[in-house]
């Protein structure tokens, strides 16, 4: 069995977060170093797949319910507009390797990557 990956543990209580919004089969919660003036994640409760393109192949509609979630908090934390981060490998700056969307919003420019 591997470890537990932060996310499950924040989603089964081990480590304090506030999830901010919950479906079926996703979370999301604060990330703790934004990026931008809203800088959420949308995470699956499941550890399965590892990145975006993993979850695409394996489970399409928990990727849908992914992006329903980050649309559905963008309304509810922002105007409705936001940009949707999924780091894929090291190389792309991904650390936590559970796939988990960045929902990023506010004033923002083309230019301002950063997640």
């Amino acid at each position: 069995m591997s470890e537990k990956s932060i996310f499950t543990r924040i989603y089964e209580g081990e480590i304090p977060s506030e999830i901010i919004a919950e479906t079926d089969n996703a979370f999301a919660i604060r990330d703790i170093a934004p990026k931008a003036p809203v800088h959420l994640l949308v995470i699956p409760k499941s550890g399965t797949y590892r990145n975006v393109v993993e979850l695409a192949a394996g489970d399409p509609d928990l990727l849908a319910e992914m992006i329903g979630l980050a649309n559905s908090l963008a309304a509810e934390h922002a105007d409705g507009d936001f940009r949707l981060v999924f780091n894929t490998g090291e190389g792309a700056g991904q650390t936590v390797f559970h796939v988990h969307a960045h929902v990023l919003a506010g004033t923002m420019t083309e230019e301002s990557i950063g997640a």
